[in-house]
C-alpha cells in the first residue's frame, strides 16, 4: 500500500460520497463560535486600545465609547443574524449583494471581502506575535533591554512562521484545526472574564462617584474643546478608530457551509454566542482601562498594561501567581489572534470559491482537495497575508488602518442589500417593518462609521485599501471577460449536441474486446465532448470497433453542501453518458459508459483507466484541450490542465492517452 507524503502531514483522503462525511467535517455552533468568533473576540486584543488611545485627554469618553461599543455589536449582529436566516446556505455579503444589488455591487463586495479576509489573517497573527513579545519582559525578568529591542526586529519573521503552520492546519481540515486550537479559546475565555470582572468589581464601590464625575468631567471636556460639536468630533473619531472590534461579526454568514444542520438556527445561535463575548470583552476593557488608568507604553500592548495592573498583587504564600497569570494571559490573547486568523482561512477561501462558479475569479478555487479543503484558496489567502505582514513588518497600528475600511464597506453593501429586500417584499413580508428597521438600523451605522474611516484614515493610509480593492475589481472584470469570450467560442461547438443521424439496420454491433477500442473523456454532454468523439471518427476512419465514454463527477464547492447535491450530480453524470453512447449507437458502433466520483479528476480517471486496460487491452485514450492563439499566465491559470496531468500519469503506466486541440479564436469562432 502506497502511502503519500501528503497524508502523513495533512492526514488521509475523505470521501464525499460518504453521507456521514458531512456530520464529521461540520460545526455544531460551540465549534463554530470557536473557529469563527474568534475573529471577532480576538478584535478586543486591538480594536478597545485603539479607541482608548483617540480619546487621551478626555479619558471619562471611555464610559459612553464603552456603552456604544457593545450597542453596535448587538445591532450589528441582529443584522447579519437576519441575513443568515435569508441566505442559510452561505455566501455573505458577496451574494448578499449581486442577489439583491445586482453583479456590480457584488464583486465590489466580494472584492473586498476577500481583501478584508487577507487582512484578517495579517493583522490577527502580527498582534499575536505583539502579544507575545508583549509578555517578555514579564516572563524573562532579567532579559537586558536592548536584548527585548533586539527580539522585536524578529517580529515579521515569527508571524511568517504561524501562518505557515496554520496554512498547514488548514490544509488538513476545518474542523480538525479548530480542535486543536479549542483550549487557547476556552483560556482566553476565562482569563479575561476574570481580568474584567476583577478590575470592575473591586471598584464597584467607586462606580456612583465615577459616573458622577465623568458627566462633570464631559461638561468640562466640552468647554476645552468649545463647544459639544467639538467634543462629539473627537468622540466620533475615537469610535472609528476603534471600528476594528466589530470586525469578524459577518464571518459566520460567509461561511454557513460549514455549519450543522439545521444552519440558519445553527448560524444564529453562532451569533448570539459571539455578540455576548465581543460586547462583554470589548465594553468591559475600556471600562476598566478607565478605573484602572491604564497608559499605553513602548513595546507593550494596552492589555498587557491592564492585565499587569490586575493581577500583579496576586500572590499565594509567596508564589507570584499574578506573574504566572500575567503571562497565560498574554500568551492566551496572542494564541487566540492566531486562532482568529482562521476566519480568514474558512471565509476567504469561501467566498472565493462562490465568486469562482460566478466566473469571477479562476475557477480553480472551486475545487476541493482529497481532504475536503478549498486547497487553492487557503495557499492563496496565507501567502497574501504573508505579503501583508512583509510589507507592514508586522505593525498592527498599520494594518489597521488598511483593514477596517473594507470591513466595513462589505458591512454598508450588505445591510443596504436587506433593506431593499424587505421593500420589495414589503405587500407580502411579514413582520417587514421589524426586519427593516433592525437592518435599516445597522446600515445607518455602518455608514457613518465608513464614512468617519474614510475622513480620518484615507491620508494615514486608508488611500492604499481603496486602490487595492479597485485593481481587485478590475482583475475580477478582466477574468470575467475573458470567461466570457471563451463561452462564446464554445457556442458554435454546442450545435454538435444536436446533430443526429439515421438509424442503422441490423443487429447492434458486439464488443471485440481486443479489438482498437478509443476511451473519450468527457464532462457532461455538450459540444466539447461531441467535438472530441467526431473528430477521433474523422482522425481514425473505421479503426476503432469499441468506443468508452468515460467521465467523472468532479465534487467541488458548488456540488458539496449535501449528500442530495452529491446524488443529483451522479444522476446528470450518468445521463450524459447514456446520450454519448445513445449517439454511438445511432451510428453502429458498440459504446459503453464508465462514470467515477471524486474530488480530483486526474486521480479518478487513472484508477478507472487501470481496470479499464485490462477488459480492453487496445485501448487509446482522447481528451480535448482548449487552446488559445496566444498561451500565457492567464490562460494556464483561469482553465484547467488537469489533461496534460492525466496524459502524463497515463503514459507512465504505459497507455496512451491523445490530446485533441479545441481552438479559441474569440474574433472567428472556434476555428475548430
Amino acid at each position: 500500500m502506497n502511502i503519500r507524503w501528503t497524508d502523513l502531514i495533512l492526514g488521509p483522503a475523505k470521501d464525499p460520497l460518504n453521507p456521514k462525511v458531512f456530520h464529521t467535517i461540520t460545526l455544531a455552533a460551540f465549534f463554530a463560535w470557536v473557529g469563527l468568533g474568534a475573529d471577532g473576540l480576538s478584535s478586543s486584543c486591538y480594536g478597545p486600545e485603539e479607541a482608548f488611545e483617540a480619546i487621551k485627554g478626555h479619558p471619562f469618553l471611555a464610559l459612553p465609547m464603552a456603552v456604544f461599543t457593545a450597542l453596535t455589536v448587538f445591532i450589528i449582529s441582529a443584522s447579519y443574524s437576519q441575513i443568515i436566516e435569508l441566505f442559510p446556505s452561505g455566501g455573505g455579503g458577496y451574494l448578499v449583494a449581486t442577489k439583491l444589488l445586482g453583479r456590480g455591487p457584488g464583486v465590489v463586495c466580494g472584492s473586498a471581502l476577500i481583501l478584508d479576509y487577507i487582512l484578517t489573517i495579517a493583522i490577527s497573527v502580527s498582534s499575536g506575535v505583539d502579544a507575545i513579545f508583549s509578555s517578555i519582559p514579564t516572563l524573562f525578568t532579567g532579559m537586558p533591554k536592548p536584548w527585548i529591542d533586539h527580539l522585536a526586529n524578529w517580529k515579521p519573521h515569527a508571524a511568517i512562521v504561524i501562518i505557515g503552520i496554520l496554512i498547514l492546519l488548514n490544509l488538513r481540515g476545518v474542523k480538525e484545526s479548530i480542535v486543536i486550537l479549542l483550549p487557547v479559546f476556552l483560556t482566553f475565555l476565562l482569563t479575561h472574564l476574570v481580568g474584567i470582572l476583577w478590575a470592575i468589581l473591586a471598584h464597584a464601590s467607586e462606580v456612583p462617584a465615577l459616573a458622577t464625575t465623568a458627566v462633570r468631567e464631559i461638561h468640562a471636556g466640552a468647554a476645552r474643546e468649545g463647544g459639544w460639536l467639538a467634543l462629539l468630533a473627537v468622540f466620533f473619531a475615537a469610535y472609528s478608530k476603534g471600528a476594528g472590534t466589530y470586525t469578524g461579526i459577518e464571518a459566520v454568514s460567509n461561511s454557513m457551509q460549514i455549519l450543522r444542520e439545521p444552519r440558519a438556527a445553527t448560524g444564529r445561535r453562532t451569533m448570539l454566542y459571539m455578540a455576548i463575548s465581543l460586547a462583554f470583552t470589548a465594553g468591559g476593557l475600556l471600562v476598566g482601562y478607565l478605573l484602572l488608568d491604564v497608559q499605553g507604553a513602548k513595546g507593550k500592548t494596552m492589555n498587557a498594561s491592564f492585565f499587569e495592573r490586575v493581577f500583579s498583587p496576586w500572590n499565594l504564600q509567596g508564589l507570584p501567581l499574578g506573574d504566572w497569570l500575567i503571562v497565560i494571559t498574554l500568551l492566551s490573547e496572542a494564541a487566540l489572534l492566531f486562532v482568529a486568523a482562521q476566519a480568514g482561512f474558512i471565509g476567504g477561501p469561501r467566498t472565493l470559491a462562490t465568486m469562482a462558479l460566478d466566473r469571477w475569479v479562476p475557477t480553480r478555487f472551486s475545487h476541493l482537495s482529497n481532504r475536503l479543503v478549498i486547497q487553492d484558496g487557503v495557499l492563496f489567502m496565507g501567502m497574501a497575508g504573508a505579503l501583508f505582514v512583509l510589507f507592514t513588518k508586522a505593525e498592527v497600528k498599520v494594518l489597521v488602518v488598511l483593514y477596517s475600511i473594507n470591513v466595513f464597506l462589505t458591512f454598508t453593501l450588505s445591510q443596504l442589500g436587506m433593506c431593499v429586500h424587505w421593500l420589495r417584499t414589503r405587500p407580502t413580508g411579514v413582520r417587514w417593518r421589524r426586519k427593516l428597521s433592525i437592518n435599516g438600523l445597522g446600515l445607518l451605522l455602518c455608514v457613518l462609521i465608513l464614512v468617519l474611516m474614510v475622513y480620518f484614515k484615507f491620508a494615514l493610509g486608508g488611500w492604499v485599501t481603496i486602490l487595492l480593492t479597485g485593481a481587485a475589481v478590475v482583475c475580477c472584470y478582466l477574468v470575467h471577460g475573458h470567461y466570457e469570450k471563451v463561452r462564446r467560442c464554445l457556442r458554435d461547438l454546442d450545435k454538435l449536441e444536436d446533430i443526429s443521424h439515421p438509424p442503422v439496420s441490423g443487429p447492434a454491433p458486439a464488443m471485440t474486446p481486443n479489438a482498437p477500442t478509443a476511451v473519450i473523456l468527457v464532462s457532461g454532454f455538450n459540444g466539447l465532448g461531441m467535438h472530441s468523439f467526431l473528430t477521433v471518427l474523422r482522425m481514425f476512419p473505421n479503426h476503432f470497433r469499441n468506443f468508452v465514454f468515460l467521465s467523472v463527477g468532479v465534487v467541488d464547492f458548488e456540488e458539496f453542501k449535501d449528500p442530495e447535491e452529491i446524488e443529483r450530480l451522479r444522476r446528470r453524470t450518468m445521463e450524459s453518458l447514456e446520450k454519448y453512447t445513445g449517439k454511438a449507437a445511432a451510428m453502429g458502433l458498440y459504446a459503453e459508459h464508465l462514470q467515477g466520483f471524486g474530488t480530483d479528476l486526474a486521480d479518478e480517471v487513472e484508477k478507472i483507466a487501470t481496470e479499464l486496460v485490462k477488459k480492453f487491452p487496445g485501448a487509446i485514450f482522447f481528451a480535448g484541450q482548449l487552446v488559445f492563439e496566444e498561451e500565457n499566465v492567464l490562460t494556464h491559470s483561469l482553465h484547467s490542465q488537469a489533461a496534460f496531468e492525466i496524459q502524463r500519469r497515463l503514459q507512465f503506466s504505459g497507455v496512451p492517452l491523445v490530446l485533441l486541440p479545441v481552438r479559441m479564436r474569440p474574433s472567428a469562432g472556434t476555428g475548430a
